[in-house]
């Protein structure tokens, strides 16, 4: 039989207790236990290493020359077991560590530039990887580690990952300035018949956003470009007749005009989302708080501007 099979943490520290004891009554105050069950481990001890360990001697027991040779070995074990469970207190002004998030090119423009400064303040050690959002390999980079914390709308998170709403967020329809086809204000019904850039992130598809509000409102779009990213959107609708739908914290822009519509544009919510082993993760929690900070933030300036 394995010799590891045969001993446990409590007789070990038993053994340690008497060593520095050497009275079983004592022992067994500070263990919480009652003087029968030291006596009981002491039992096992001595089958275990195949020696008295301990010799009766007035209202004591003394070590054996054996037993006092292990006493050493026992503070080693014990307080690298200690160590092991004990949790490293988290800092971020020393920490030295790396964190993943993954985001559309929105949270990049909108939260991580905020989220930086904050960084370099108050964790300048800690290094940030900002990768770009993969919609369907979401799920597995959270399990896998690649990724830390991905910042998304919920209807694209995987359901039974946790996760933090940080913002609402509205959509505007907009236009190229140059674009004579439109007007300040519009019906759907307008907009739906004229040609629309659509932006799917890793995906490339032609729903888009607000794709089923269309279609409730009884006229479907015609959606003629997939783009990754708002960044191109704004940049093809801002050089041709193409309109689109741009989250109100990417304006306003100079090279594009807003179109307001005779129905409400749906919003969505950016929320951070992240693997259950990290729910504990001090660091992850508090980047995710500082998303939060970071998100409140932006909140409030933005409802300060006249």
């Amino acid at each position: 039989m394995n010799a590891l099979n045969r001993v446990d943490l409590k007789q070990l520290r038993t053994l340690q207790c008497l060593l520095r004891e050497g009275n079983l009554s004592r022992v067994a105050d500070q263990l919480g236990v009652t003087q029968q069950a030291v006596s009981d481990q002491l039992k096992k001890l001595r089958a275990t290493f195949n020696d008295r360990l301990f010799i009766r001697s007035g209202n004591g027991v003394t070590p054996t020359a054996y037993a006092r040779t292990l006493g050493p070995k026992l503070d080693l074990i014990l307080n690298a077991v200690g160590e092991l469970l004990e949790q490293d207190e988290f800092n971020p002004a020393t920490t030295t560590r790396t964190i993943t998030i993954s985001s559309t090119d929105l949270e990049q423009k909108t939260i991580l530039p905020f989220l930086m400064q904050r960084l370099r303040r108050e964790a300048p050690g800690l290094r940030l990887a900002v990768k770009k959002l993969e919609l369907d390999e979401m799920a597995n980079d959270l399990l896998d580690g690649s990724v830390d914390l991905v910042l998304t709308n919920p209807k694209f998170a995987p359901p039974s990952y946790p996760s933090l709403t940080l913002y609402s967020e509205r959509y505007v329809c907009v236009a190229g300035k140059a674009n004579e086809a439109v007007r300040s204000t519009m019906s759907v019904a307008e907009i739906a018949s004229m040609p629309q850039v659509v932006v799917s992130p890793s995906r490339g598809d032609f729903t888009g956003a607000v794709h089923r509000w269309f279609e409730d409102q009884g006229h479907p779009r015609q959606a003629m470009l997939s783009v990754p990213t708002f960044t191109a959107a704004k940049a093809t609708i801002s050089e041709t007749d193409l309109v689109g739908f741009i989250p109100s914290r990417l304006l306003p822009d100079d090279s594009l005009q807003p179109i307001e519509l005779n129905a409400e544009i749906p919003g969505f919510d950016v929320i951070a989302v992240w693997h259950q082993r990290s729910s504990q993760d001090p660091l992850n929690i508090w980047i995710r708080d500082l998303l939060l900070q970071v998100s409140n933030r932006m909140w409030s300036e933005k409802i300060q501007k006249p």
